[in-house]
């Protein structure tokens, strides 16, 4: 029996509060098996806490899971477990403090084992996959203008610039039970992850994502790039992207670093130590 070829990411993670807000409320995490965003909303500085939250809770899997690798491991249930405890913990704080009711949070998590993700989507953050010189967005918004699409009534043309185009019908809130999109997916040598916030995706079409991935080979430039491209559209709200590329293992360089370490930007980063 053929020996299952084993892959590694390389990834970077950004985050920039653009160019109208006061505040970051976006949060997103990246290691070696797990990449996560979340786009916070409440107001007031509870959408910070809510993504950050949230993040807290989908990190915590590289601590719960086997030291070298989720190998074994059911990762369809694990990263719907821990979406599960996040929806807990900001019920468990606005129980707390009642000033915090309605923060909520989207979350886009990707859940890595060597071959395969599991994929946990609730909101209108995106997860992308560039593979064989074609980019397929693999997670669907939960906003009422994507239903709209959905039902025929809009163009996607349309709703890309409808006014209620951000109304979320779905996110993982502080009160009632999150119900994500889970999938599991079969990795490939090549393949590029891109999650990312609406900071993005609201602004920057498809296009200009498909250009950027395509032509920028350094993760952390393309990063970087990415944020620049939607702050050269107007920066309307928090941007956030998360990018990775599935490597052969022997394929590693000594550079990449980036393999064994754990990245946290955004809200989180700053919020982290007073969530523990």
């Amino acid at each position: 029996m053929a020996e299952t070829a084993r892959f590694a990411l390389r990834y970077a993670a950004g985050s920039d509060v653009g160019r109208r807000r006061e505040q970051n409320e976006d949060s997103a995490y990246a290691s070696s098996r797990l990449l996560a965003v979340a786009d916070g909303m409440g107001g007031h500085g509870h959408g910070e806490v809510a993504s950050s939250v949230a993040i807290a809770a989908m990190a915590a899997l590289d601590d719960t899971l086997p030291d070298h690798g989720p190998e074994g491991i059911d990762l369809v249930a694990a990263v719907e477990a821990a979406v599960k405890e996040a929806n807990v913990r900001l019920r468990e704080m606005t129980g707390r403090d009642p000033s915090l009711k309605g923060m909520g949070t989207t979350l886009t998590a990707m859940l890595w084992d060597g071959t395969r993700f599991a994929l946990a989507h609730v909101g209108d953050s995106r997860a992308y996959l560039l593979r064989g010189n074609v980019l397929y967005q693999i997670t669907q918004d939960h906003t009422l203008v994507q239903s709209l699409v959905d039902e025929g009534r809009l163009t996607p043309e349309q709703a890309a610039v409808h006014a209620r185009r951000s109304m979320l019908l779905r996110a993982l809130e502080s009160s009632g039970n999150v119900e994500p999109d889970l999938s599991l997916r079969e990795a490939k040598a090549g393949d590029r992850y891109l999650l990312c916030s609406d900071g993005l995706t609201g602004v920057v079409g498809p296009e200009a994502l498909y250009e950027a991935m395509t032509t920028i080979s350094d993760l952390k430039e393309l990063v970087w790039r990415l944020i620049e491209m939607a702050n050269d559209a107007g920066g309307p709200d928090n941007i956030t992207c998360v990018v990775a590329d599935v490597v052969q293992v022997g394929d590693l360089r000594e550079d990449d670093d980036t393999t064994e370490i754990r990245l946290n930007v955004g809200a989180s980063s700053e919020l982290s130590h007073h969530l523990e």
